[in-house]
């Protein structure tokens, strides 16, 4: 048996909690290996080892908004600091299990996941949106609109990195466009990717557990539909009446326009590739190869090795003045690489306390998740803190096993209108995939993209809001609302 939260000492040190995991993980490891180990660690932390992570996050929330200029040069510094405050004393105390979970999330989530990102913004910023394109509330919400129903086909980060340079184009002279980037981030970095396993993390991992493909698009249209109308209906009351305050961008936006066209369309088939690798990954099963003791797939090396060749081919065939035109640099990707090594880092404690479920120590939160507004509020909640895509995958388990379900029987249990179909099971994974991709939009660092357009705006020139400014401006008022009236009408 392993020790319960409140047998540990409340003024434990770190060190001192990952003494006890040493001890507690070595007789797993001789009963089990080191991924039984680490399953483990969730059993035996308290809620405060998360606390590196918690400080990387109010480094990314603060630091931007009392100590800018330190925070332009050192945030690499800062990352590694709290990813180090946390993996030293774990590494000290259990090398073994640290090593391995360190390279867990390594390998299977933070590489592919910078290597996709790298490509899509590679890719994309060679995707040049040509002509005089100016941000009224009609074209501004034409551009979400294009925006939210792409990203369920290329991807929540492929949509906002081909979207955001023209729509920041468009809105280059208005004088308030903060709130359109905000909006951009609701609709098209998350809210437009809920219709395929293509659009985010969470739907794709669904996938490769056996949701079928076409569920997602048929399970939550309506959820998604109703949230990016209502969104929409309240962006476009909110730019005309920032619109109507700019007598001068009305005068240039009812001058003669160019006409648009797009260039660089070619990488559009470098986009197709990218999504068609994904696709691939998630249908062939082609064995692994293991790094100590973890499971890389052979078929998400291939994926991996597509994208990052899609990306050279484009920096190669696209030429430069494209790539100036869009005033592409490396700074955005650098910044979120950076940034997100030191939150998946510090993410673990968080995710092995989670995946402990009643054994852990957020058991109260996992034994209130009872119903599915249940879990759209606890799955989304977490997503907008936490990696989306491994909180899917715990709620998802824990909806597999409130109904008594293996999950070679999930195809069968989501096929509405049969003998097998299971009612409460639709209703908790409908909760659960909403939730998961709608409210990471509640935080900058809810869903990948969401920095990523921040860092961007910011190139060119946005005064964007800080991590707390985002949340109380705009998520908290515009996002907060709707998904309570989504929850009484669908859930």
């Amino acid at each position: 048996m392993y020790p319960k939260q409140h047998s540990l000492p409340i003024l434990m040190t770190l060190p001192a909690a990952l003494f006890l995991l040493f001890a507690e993980s070595t007789s797993c490891l001789a009963s089990g290996g080191l991924h039984e180990a680490a399953d483990h660690v969730g059993r035996i932390l308290p809620v405060w080892t998360v606390l590196p992570f918690a400080g990387i996050l109010l480094s990314i929330a603060l630091c931007p908004l009392f100590v800018p200029h330190f925070w332009h040069n050192h945030f690499g510094k800062v990352s590694a600091f709290w990813a180090l405050l946390f993996a030293l004393p774990f590494l000290i105390f259990d090398w073994q299990v640290a090593l391995y979970s360190i390279l867990h999330i390594g390998l299977i989530d933070y590489i592919p996941f910078i290597i996709l990102l790298w490509g899509l913004f590679t890719i994309s910023g060679g995707i040049v949106v040509k002509g005089s394109l100016r941000g009224t509330p009609l074209v501004n919400a034409t551009l979400l609109l294009i925006g939210t129903f792409l990203a369920s086909w290329v991807g929540t980060t492929g949509a906002a990195m081909i979207m955001i340079r023209p729509v920041l184009r468009a809105n280059r002279d208005r004088v308030h466009k903060a709130h359109v980037i905000c909006f951009f981030i609701f609709l098209v970095a998350n809210i437009g990717g809920s219709l395929t396993p293509l659009g985010d993390p969470p739907l794709f991992l669904g996938f490769l557990h056996n949701v079928p493909f076409f569920w997602v698009t048929k399970g939550i249209l309506p959820e998604m539909l109703a949230t990016a109308a209502l969104l929409l209906v309240l962006f476009v009351a909110v730019d005309i009446y920032y619109f109507r305050k700019e007598k001068e961008f009305r005068e240039i936006a009812s001058e003669e326009r160019a006409p648009v066209l797009i260039a660089g369309t070619y990488n559009f088939l470098l986009l197709a590739g990218v999504v068609t690798a994904i696709l691939v990954s998630g249908y062939w099963k082609a064995g692994h190869l293991t790094i100590y003791s973890v499971e890389v797939h052979y078929q998400n090396l291939l994926r991996d090795a597509v994208i990052v060749i899609l990306g050279l081919v484009s920096l190669r065939i696209t030429p430069k003045e494209l790539r100036s035109a869009n005033e592409f640099s490396w700074g955005p990707i650098l910044e979120v690489a950076k940034l997100f090594a030191g939150i998946f880092i510090t993410i673990i404690p968080a995710l092995a306390i989670l995946r402990a479920g009643l054994d852990g120590a957020m058991a109260p939160l996992v034994a209130a998740v009872q119903t599915p507004a249940h879990y759209f509020w606890a799955s989304g909640v977490l997503s907008s803190f936490l990696d989306n895509a491994p909180t899917y995958l715990t709620f998802f388990n824990m909806a597999l096993g409130k109904v008594s379900l293996v999950e070679a029987q999930v195809p069968a249990a989501l096929a509405a209108g049969t003998a097998t179909a299971n009612p409460a099971f639709i209703g908790y994974l409908t909760a659960i995939s909403a939730g998961a991709v709608f409210m990471g939009a509640n935080t900058y660092i809810g869903n990948a993209p969401n920095f990523m357009v921040k860092s961007i705006a910011e190139e060119a020139g946005v005064d964007m809001p800080s991590f707390f400014g985002y949340m109380f401006k705009y998520s908290i008022p515009f996002l907060i609302p709707v998904f309570i009236l989504v929850t009484f009408i669908f859930f």
